[in-house]
């Protein structure tokens, strides 16, 4: 597996080794000996979750504020989705930067996203089956979001904002100035 720095520097895309032949393919989501050696630091998943959606279904953009802040490894199994990450560390130099990568069952590419970070993503195919680790348990009173809308984030969802299923929950979300952040 290769480990890529992106434009953030500390979101990872981590592009699998794929070994293919007339029966299939195999290849490893995880290797954590080799993940903790590129990233410097131990990380210790301990809940994997999954979503199936519909195209043009939008989640986030999410968070958790410590201590229950949650790292993410972000994958699709089955569809494609756009993932979008935003910084929201008050003093880090990308402030305020958000990500967007697509992810898809053909490119098999996974994302890291520590805390720190809000997380979102929009399914751009029918059936789309997202899978994800995260390395912190759930806590409802930490929760937080973002708009998915916000114009000073200006994210291009790729599909048209009237196609777009949204849960009650995500279209209440602060503007980004107005959330709670990391300090």
């Amino acid at each position: 597996m290769d480990f890529i720095k992106t434009e953030i520097p500390e979101i990872i895309l981590c592009k699998p080794t794929v070994f293919g032949d007339d029966r299939g393919y195999f290849f490893e989501t995880f290797k954590q000996d080799a993940f903790e050696n590129f990233i410097g630091t131990k990380i210790n998943f301990c809940q994997d979750n999954e979503a199936k959606s519909f195209k043009g279904v939008l989640r986030g953009l999410h968070y958790q504020l410590p201590p229950f802040a949650q790292a993410k490894l972000v994958r699709v199994i089955k569809g494609k989705v756009l993932d979008v990450v935003v910084d929201i560390r008050k003093k880090s130099p990308t402030f305020g930067k958000s990500l967007s990568i697509e992810l898809s069952e053909e490119n098999k590419l996974q994302l890291f996203i520590p805390k720190g970070f809000a997380h979102g993503y929009i399914t751009l195919e029918n059936d789309t089956i997202f899978s994800y680790k995260v390395d912190n348990s759930y806590s409802q009173e930490r929760e937080r979001g973002i708009i998915y809308n916000d114009t000073r984030l200006n994210i291009d969802w790729k599909l048209p904002l009237s196609d777009l299923i949204i849960s009650e929950k995500d279209k209440k979300q602060p503007l980004f100035l107005e959330a709670d952040l990391f300090e």
